[in-house]
């Protein structure tokens, strides 16, 4: 990369930083067991993670009016659980098993990458989770956020240039001296039309047996890393 370094660092949460899936198979499993209510936790949570996409995209088409994604979540729950023909569920059940994604875990190398990043760097995700869930996520896994750039800040989804531009405008800085951080190539891409740096690092097991894509970074980005602790060492920390 080349000699300059940004002033903050923001990441892609989902996938990037802690592991949707491995985290809400074992959560929804657990819980399941324990409310004696029998279904396939994986495929569900495979469900879940697919309708993401589409849900956000009813509110960029103007379908829906802006909508947090706790909720987006939850209206996807709601149709699986039909869906699945699964039985026995309370309100109470559905608002815990909804709030799975505030349980999520780092991936190993997450806290100490971010620990190292933060001494030097100002850092938070960028991410089109909701403030409350990103704040949330990281009290439970003891990610050391210094800001939490929640999509709701916004009223946008990346890859709305809104949110990458959103975060210069808060921070009173330029888009180059703000550095996006994702194990999504197109996250990056779009982060860097709207002129941000980029790091890249893989998740190979971030889909489990279902991953098609990012097991290697597709263009040069500023920073190509093997996971957070190397780019925290690639960053000079």
């Amino acid at each position: 990369m080349s000699s300059k370094r940004p002033k903050v660092i923001v990441f892609d949460t989902f996938g990037s930083v802690v592991d949707w899936r491995g985290s809400l198979i074992a959560d929804l499993s657990a819980y399941g067991a324990s409310r004696g209510v029998s279904a396939d936790w994986p495929a569900l949570v495979d469900a879940w993670r697919a309708s993401y996409h589409p849900s956000m995209d009813r509110v960029r088409k103007g379908e829906l009016p802006w909508t947090k994604l706790d909720a987006l979540h939850r209206a996807s729950l709601d149709k699986l659980v039909a869906d699945f023909g699964i039985k026995g569920l309370t309100e109470a059940d559905l608002v815990h098993i909804n709030l799975g994604w505030h349980r999520l875990h780092g991936w190993k190398d997450s806290v100490p990458g971010l620990t190292r990043l933060k001494s030097k760097y100002i850092i938070g995700p960028l991410s089109n989770g909701n403030v409350s869930l990103l704040l949330n996520m990281a009290k439970f896994a003891g990610i050391p956020w210094d800001m939490i750039f929640g999509s709701d800040l916004f009223h946008h989804f990346k890859p709305d240039p809104e949110t990458y531009l959103g975060v210069a405008g808060l921070m009173d800085l330029e888009p180059g001296d703000v550095m996006m951080a994702a194990a999504h190539n197109n996250d990056l891409a779009a982060a860097r039309k709207c002129g941000l740096m980029t790091a890249f690092w893989p998740r190979p097991d971030e889909y489990g047996p279902h991953q098609k894509r990012d097991y290697a970074a597709d263009q040069a980005w500023d920073i190509v890393a093997t996971d957070i602790e190397d780019l925290a060492r690639q960053l000079g920390v």
